[in-house]
């Protein structure tokens, strides 16, 4: 592990940890019943504070099962896992602001999310 590969790591999950302060300021302080802005906001913020926390936990599992071994490209695709997820998260919160959460609506999107990743994980 490089010292860029480390302070990645660091500032991402610094970045994650003022994002999850944020989300807390939010679902703390603003009603989404009330303020109808809230509940997106919430859910962005929610989305972004979990792929934030999430990239670098991806990055440091390859990392981990390649034996110790950084290789090129691997970055990229855990910020796009960490964003995948991020954005799972976001979708899961609209839905459940909107009351439209169902058990099937949840799992089709996580067999879209999961089909699009391993398609563009693919080895050429």
């Amino acid at each position: 592990m490089e010292t860029r590969d480390r302070l990645a790591n660091i500032g991402l999950l610094g970045a994650a940890a003022v994002a999850w302060v944020l989300v807390a300021v939010v679902v703390t302080s603003r009603d989404p019943y009330a303020d109808s802005v809230a509940g997106y906001q919430g859910a962005l913020l929610i989305g972004l504070a979990v792929g934030l926390t999430c990239a670098p936990l991806a990055w440091l599992v390859v990392f981990a099962r390649h034996r110790r071994i950084a290789y090129q490209g691997d970055w990229f695709r855990a910020v796009r896992r960490g964003a995948w997820i991020g954005l799972f998260c976001a979708v899961i919160v609209v839905l459940r602001l909107v009351d439209a959460f169902q058990w099937p609506i949840v799992l089709f999107l996580a067999a879209i999310f999961l089909v699009a990743e391993i398609t563009l994980s693919a080895e050429r």
